[in-house]
């Protein structure tokens, strides 16, 4: 059965940095926990233990800091290969791993997402009991929980995605529904939670999409200019894979889509965002894949297309067994990752198309961890094919739980040396991987990161952060996206969805 991750963390607070397991975000399958990953489990257990012995304090302690996090880059160098570049003695040294950390990277994550987490979380773990318990110091006219929960859940977002994680920006984003009072995440939700921030912080740390449903017909016209000029919305996303109203779309469907593009060009929004890959099985798979991106970028040259996902096609049963591409961690040959190739051949055939950009979120996190050799092809093509500046940083976050793992994982990730060799793969310099962490979006949304690093800089958020990167006390490393626990197949939808 599918269960929510950090429901089996609750009794357990030694857990690694790095997932172990894959965890859904409601959009696929979770596949079982591979060999592979029980390999990486088991060394960074040992190593850990032994480590945290040495410095005298315990697992849990260890696990959340800094020297626990280069611990964990060493256990999968260990299982997959030389992947990352981590050397031991940051794992004995919290210094050497500090030294390490870069100081002026401007980290603008475009998918970040609310995850409702319910009161047994809050009231059975140590990281729930203490969110709480500063949440209602600062809400007193709170009288109860339940009153708060809505509220406490954003807490709990700020915590994850700004307490504890580099990130500088981020978008709040959600998924659309025929009717908003469904919706756990409608649009006023997202700019509210966008406000909820911002004035916390005392400055702009967070960007809100819209919600656009073009199936929805000429009535949806009205709803997207509200959403514009009402709710200041900054960017669309989009499912058209998602069976809302009477069926699935296209993006290149003149009738249903090209009104709403004119439209939105004249409202001035630019970015369109718009889910790939991740079928499951409530969404239309055929129209999941990419395909109609060709035409669209084509024919609105105007408009940027930001392909979520990148279109990966996902884990799970419903992927081809784990969905993973099956590939010996150690091995050197090509692999096609499902979909996202349909985006590098339509690129390659049509070099004049600029406006197709890739968005990394759940698919870095899965194949970064699970199967790093398949996650240097994935990047290595897409900046042969598109260019290092066509990459957009995106997690998934919070469904994945704090999104600083991730980002320490491409902050070390390499190409390995044979691969450049065989296929000229580019290496991932740090001008690159800069690109990619949030120079790229800043672009795509007109943000200048120097003026808003400046003015980060001075707000609370930046205040609260400091000297509790790696503090070992509130770091939970746990995810909230649900995996799958037992054998055989398992369902369609999750326990409890």
């Amino acid at each position: 059965m599918w269960v929510r991750q950090c429901d089996l963390d609750a009794e357990a607070d030694d857990l690694p940095p790095i997932p172990s397991r894959i965890a859904s975000n409601e959009e696929f399958v979770p596949p079982p926990q591979s060999a592979e990953q029980k390999q990486y489990e088991d060394r960074l257990a040992r190593l850990s233990a032994a480590v945290a012995k040495r410095q005298g304090r315990s697992r849990r302690d260890f696990l959340r800091s800094g020297s626990g996090m280069a611990a964990a880059l060493l256990a999968l160098n260990q299982v997959f290969g030389d992947c990352y570049e981590v050397d031991a003695v940051e794992v004995e040294d919290p210094q050497a791993f500090e030294e390490r950390w870069p100081k002026d990277q401007f980290i603008f994550d475009v998918q970040t997402h609310h995850v409702d987490v319910g009161r047994k979380w809050y009231d059975d773990t140590s990281t729930g009991r203490g969110i709480k318990a500063f949440f209602l110091t600062l809400r007193p006219e709170a009288k109860t929980l339940e009153q708060a929960l809505d509220l406490l859940n954003r807490a709990h977002y700020v915590k994850e995605v700004f307490g504890d994680s580099d990130t500088v920006m981020a978008v709040i984003s959600g998924v659309p529904s025929r009717d908003w009072d469904k919706n756990p995440l409608p649009p006023d939700r997202m700019v509210a939670t966008r406000t909820f921030v911002n004035d916390l912080a005392g400055s702009r740390r967070v960007l809100s999409h819209g919600l656009l449903r073009p199936n929805l017909g000429n009535a949806e016209l009205e709803e997207m200019e509200r959403q514009v000029k009402d709710l200041k919305i900054d960017a669309w996303k989009m499912y058209t894979g998602a069976e809302i109203g009477a069926r699935a779309w296209r993006m290149d469907d003149e009738k249903v889509a090209y009104p709403f593009w004119e439209r939105t060009k004249a409202l001035g929004i630019k970015n369109l965002c718009v889910h790939k890959g991740l079928p499951l099985g409530a969404f239309n798979e055929e129209a999941c894949r990419p395909l109609d991106l060709e035409r669209a970028a084509l024919d609105w040259p105007d408009l940027n297309f930001i392909v979520y996902h990148s279109g990966y096609r996902g884990v799970g049963w419903l992927a081809h067994g784990t969905g993973l591409p099956v590939v010996d961690p150690r091995g050197t040959d090509p692999q096609e990752i499902p979909w996202v190739s349909d985006l590098l051949r339509i690129l390659k055939r049509n070099p004049g198309i600029r406006n197709i950009y890739f968005e990394l979120g759940s698919t870095f996190n899965i194949l970064s961890a699970a199967a790093p050799r398949a996650c240097m092809h994935l990047l290595g093509q897409m900046i042969q094919v598109a260019g290092a500046d066509h990459i957009l940083w995106g997690t998934d976050s919070i469904w994945n739980g704090s999104p600083q793992g991730q980002i320490e994982r491409l902050r070390r990730l390499k190409i390995a040396e044979d691969l450049i060799e065989k296929h000229g793969y580019p290496q991932l310099t740090d001008e690159i991987k800069d690109r990619i962490l949030g120079r790229n979006a800043a672009r795509l949304f007109g943000l200048d990161p120097a003026a808003e690093r400046k003015a980060i800089q001075a707000d609370k958020l930046s205040a609260v952060r400091q000297g509790r990167r790696y503090d070992a006390s509130t770091r939970s490393n746990t995810q909230y996206g649900w995996v799958w626990v037992g054998g055989g197949r398992g369902p369609t939808t999750p326990v409890g969805a």
